[in-house]
This record gives C-alpha cells, structure tokens and sequence, in this order.
C-alpha cells in the first residue's frame, strides 16, 4: 500500500514563498506520475500541478503557472512544490495524490491521498 505524507505547509505573507514536500512510502513510487490538488474551504478540490515519473513533462493549472514548481526526487521517494509569489487565493489544505488513471489533471484520476498541509497566505 503506498502511503503519502505532506509537510512545509504554514502562515506565510502575500508575496512570501512555501516548500511543500509529499514523502511516499510502501510501494515502489518512481514509476508513477504524481500530482498536487488543493481545497479551499467550500470549494471542491482542484488541481495545481502534476509531473510524470521522469521530470519530463509538468503540468500546471493557469492559476499558478509562472509562480509555482513541481519537481520530484525519485531517490528519495519525495515531489516538492516550491510556491513563490505566494496570493492570499492560494490559502487552502494541499493535498499529493499518486496518478493511476490516464489523465495528468483530472482528480478522478488520481489515488492514495496525502492528508494534506494548510497554507495560510495573510493579505
């Protein structure tokens, strides 16, 4: 059973920087496209950004390009996503799940979810 576990949330400043990190464990995790979603309160969960096994392709949605980095370690079982320039509209838990369908953007296509990390950005 793959197990996934995020950190480096927290309160930062608009215009701060966070780095998230998602840690997998229990299953070989280097085959695997992974993807990042987050979920604001009374809104549904959306996606912010995915990276296939190798590095070679990253997605991201429009809302974050150009601020936000995905990246992945496969030695160390671990994604990043570093968030630089950091809006209060990114405030909400963030959630690392483990891509088994075929898209790289659709949450229905995405399992083993983390527990998530809160990211409070303070206007």
């Amino acid at each position: 059973q793959l197990q996934l576990v995020e950190s480096g949330g927290g309160l930062v400043q608009a215009g701060g920087s966070l780095r998230l990190s998602c840690a997998a464990s229990g299953r070989t995790f280097s085959s695997y496209a992974m993807g990042w979603f987050r979920q604001a309160p009374g809104k549904e969960r959306e996606f912010v950004s995915a990276i296939t096994w190798n590095s070679g392709n990253t997605v991201y949605a429009d809302s974050v390009k150009g601020r936000f980095t995905i990246s992945r370690d496969n030695a160390k079982n671990t994604i990043f996503l570093q968030m630089n320039t950091l809006k209060p509209e990114d405030t909400a838990v963030y959630y690392c799940a483990v891509r088994v369908g075929s898209r790289l953007t659709s949450r229905i296509d995405y399992d083993y979810w983390g527990q998530g990390t809160q990211v409070t950005v303070s206007s």
